[in-house]
């Protein structure tokens, strides 16, 4: 299983999921190496501020690679935010 942080369009459609196991949302598209997720609707807004992503105004979010603390086969884990 790899755990390497490379974002891939294999990942497309791999779950978010954040430090305390929590699903933050699924990625929809990778474009140039970077993971768009689209979110949860029940995370809160203090994690959608964590991350950068501001406002509940877009349907996708671009995912900061310095954020993501792994890759495997079923998901993208994030380190502390």
């Amino acid at each position: 299983m790899a755990t390497d942080t490379e974002i891939t369009d294999s990942d497309e459609g791999k779950k978010v999921i954040g430090q305390d196991g929590d699903e933050i949302g699924r990625v929809v598209e990778v474009s140039h190496g970077t993971a768009h997720v689209e979110p949860d609707p029940d995370i809160s807004d203090t994690i959608m501020t964590k991350l950068g992503w501001g406002s509940r105004g877009e349907d996708t979010y671009p995912l900061q690679e310095e954020k993501v603390e792994s890759v495997t086969d079923d998901e993208i884990r994030l380190g502390a935010i």
